[in-house]
């Protein structure tokens, strides 16, 4: 299956304005796009004007963000809005990081009606789910993956389930040390879809794609890569360094 490929930087809560505009300029300047790969960054928020104008309005690379509010507009005092987002340009949103679960007590309806929100609006959600390692070593992480993808799968219009993205966050193999195979990111990612498959349809589980987002660098990236079931990477540090980023750009064979 030919499913679109999406590399992704998650910049978090880093970079200056003069630092993304450096960042941003060497990606451009060494980017060499291929075929259904689609790249993007996902700056602070404060930082996404600033990094749209910097690509003034084009090129290879997106714009998207880190978070939404579950709310179109209101008094939500520090919340930010995903119409506009939607009004910036961007193309995608991250919503469930496992640092919104874990520091924002974020559930799995809240983060639902987060990407339902986006959907309407017409901006890719790449939602986030993902194990801890005290649920691996006690042999539930399928079955916490499992009610996540059903939890989306509950609360998303029919009309825009194929524009989701999900991303496989193995929590136990983040800023840990430990390392996730390819083969067990595959063996989650395999199992992912098949839960697409159960609570939607095959047609639409071999449609989506899924991201890797365990701590994805350019020494795991080659490997991960040759999965069948992994359609991408979800970056986190590697995306803030031009080189590393530009290497887990050129994972895929083009």
């Amino acid at each position: 299956m030919n499913r679109k490929k999406i590399i992704a930087g998650n910049w978090k809560m880093n970079l200056l304005p003069l630092e993304a505009e450096t960042l941003i300029d060497t990606l451009q300047a060494n980017l060499q796009p291929q075929l259904n790969i689609s790249y993007a960054i996902m700056p602070q928020a404060p930082l996404i004007e600033t990094c749209m104008h910097y690509l003034q309005g084009g090129g290879t690379i997106s714009i998207g963000a880190q978070d939404c509010s579950a709310h179109i507009s209101g008094a939500y005092t520090g919340e930010i809005s995903p119409q506009l987002l939607k009004s910036l340009g961007c193309r995608y949103t991250i919503v469930g990081h496992s640092e919104r679960r874990e520091y924002h007590n974020e559930s799995n309806e809240l983060v639902s009606q987060k990407a339902n929100l986006l959907l309407g609006l017409d901006i890719q959600p790449i939602i986030c789910i993902g194990e801890t390692d005290q649920e691996r070593k006690d042999n539930l992480h399928f079955e916490k993956v499992k009610t996540q993808v059903q939890s989306i799968w509950q609360n998303a219009a029919l009309t825009h389930q194929s524009k989701i993205v999900l991303a496989y966050e193995p929590i136990w193999a983040i800023g840990t040390g430990n390392v996730a195979t390819a083969e067990q990111a595959n063996e989650m990612h395999t199992f992912i879809r098949k839960t697409i498959a159960e609570v939607s349809s095959p047609t639409l589980a071999n449609t989506i794609s899924i991201l890797y987002g365990g701590s994805a660098k350019p020494d795991n990236v080659a490997s991960l890569a040759k999965q069948p079931d992994i359609d991408g990477f979800l970056v986190g540090g590697a995306s803030l360094s031009a080189e590393s980023f530009l290497t887990i750009c050129n994972a895929f064979p083009s």
